[in-house]
């Protein structure tokens, strides 16, 4: 595999763990509000390596407890199994960032990690606004998951226009039943859509409404605003 970046370590990415953060290049979706939009739409060498990444890791074993891999979408990647059960044999816990789009390999994956975050961005009406006609692979992982093989949280950015009252109840039928459903606060600054930088970002008080009608889906909803 090859990867955009590195982010040695990480606080917020492993829920209580310390972490590095592995970015993979290139997303299926195009989202005009992507914080990560260059290494997801147009990513650029240099690249870092699978062997120098692991030679890097390992060489920081003693400061990390976990490795995030992230995007980009990492689904995309075939490889990516196969490189997960080389974290695992060398004894880090590892946690995977996914939209869903790609059950097969998720599912495979399903074996090499100890946690996964899904993002459930918008009802499924609204993904045509991201780039996908076709929402029934996401609607396949999000099933999977549900399952409860391996330990997992949907997520959701509360982004003005993309997500609305009548959005959540949707995404909310869409995770029914699941264990954590996570809240998370647009930061529009890095948008690359300028209409997106400009939108003013939800209230606290209005995202803690979203969670209160979210509660009636999930076990437990998780606020990071």
């Amino acid at each position: 595999m090859k990867f955009s970046g590195l982010q040695k370590t990480s606080l917020l990415d492993y829920p209580d763990k310390v972490a590095s953060v592995l970015f993979t290049p290139s997303c299926n979706l195009h989202c005009a509000y992507c914080h990560n939009w260059e290494i997801a739409t147009n990513p650029q060498p240099p690249f870092l390596q699978e062997a120098t990444i692991l030679e890097i890791l390992e060489a920081r074993k003693k400061y990390v407890d976990a490795i995030v891999i992230t995007g980009g979408e990492p689904c995309m990647h075939k490889e990516l199994p196969k490189f997960l059960a080389k974290l695992k044999e060398k004894g880090f816990s590892v946690k995977l960032d996914t939209n869903g789009f790609y059950p097969d390999v998720l599912e495979e994956c399903l074996n090499y990690v100890d946690y996964i975050a899904l993002d459930i961005k918008t009802s499924l009406e609204k993904y045509s606004q991201l780039g996908a006609q076709d929402t029934s692979n996401l609607q396949k992982s999000i099933e999977i998951l549900k399952k409860g093989k391996v330990p997992y949280e949907f997520r959701t950015t509360i982004v003005p226009e993309i997500v609305t009252p009548e959005d959540i109840e949707q995404i909310g039928k869409l995770s029914e039943g699941s264990k954590i459903h996570v809240l998370q606060q647009f930061t529009p600054e890095n948008a690359p859509d300028k209409h997106y930088q400009k939108l003013q970002c939800y209230a606290p008080e209005t995202i803690e409404k979203f969670a209160d009608s979210l509660s009636k889906y999930t076990e437990k909803v998780l606020l990071r605003i």
